[in-house]
């Protein structure tokens, strides 16, 4: 049997949604968190209601189980994580660096923001630094967000070989 990469070092991660639109990627985001150790944080207004079967059945039996925040402003989420630049990493089309670049950090801050409008300004000139990016090809226009945390956080959690 193979054994628990998660059995070493935990690391803390944190997926961020920052005014999630659709409900099936919000729950297909708290099952990722789930399996991979990481807390989610949803940021309103959210485009559903957490009450919303389909947010459970996209979660499938696991939504219960999910570390879940809910905060009324990126503000106060920020307030009370205080995240250093070098722990946050934004992700959005026009990132300036590839995600394969983000720093591995103990705790980090992965900040995605809605389905339709992406990131607001005032968040991405917060850390202007931390813009990454996912290469894909010109045939769509974006990934999947849930599609999109799941690399990122999966990428955060790789080992980093030693020196």
């Amino acid at each position: 049997m193979p054994s628990d990469p998660f059995s070493h070092d935990r690391q803390e991660r944190h997926v961020v949604l920052v005014a999630p639109e659709i409900h099936w990627n919000t729950g297909n985001i708290g099952r990722t968190c789930l399996g991979a150790g990481a807390r989610l944080h949803l940021i309103r207004p959210l485009g559903f209601s957490l009450d919303s079967r389909q947010v459970k059945r996209a979660g499938l039996d696991y939504w219960d189980r999910v570390s879940l925040d809910l905060w009324d402003s990126f503000e106060a989420f920020a307030k009370a994580f205080n995240p250093s630049a070098g722990e946050v990493a934004l992700f959005t089309k026009k990132g300036s660096r590839i995600f394969w670049e983000m720093p591995v950090q103990p705790r980090m801050f992965l900040i995605f923001g809605s389905e339709t409008g992406g990131l607001p300004e005032d968040i991405l000139s917060r850390y202007p630094d931390a813009r990454f990016r996912i290469p894909i090809t010109g045939e769509i226009r974006s990934l999947n967000l849930s599609t999109a945390a799941g690399i990122a956080l999966y990428e955060s959690l790789r080992p980093v070989p030693p020196a």
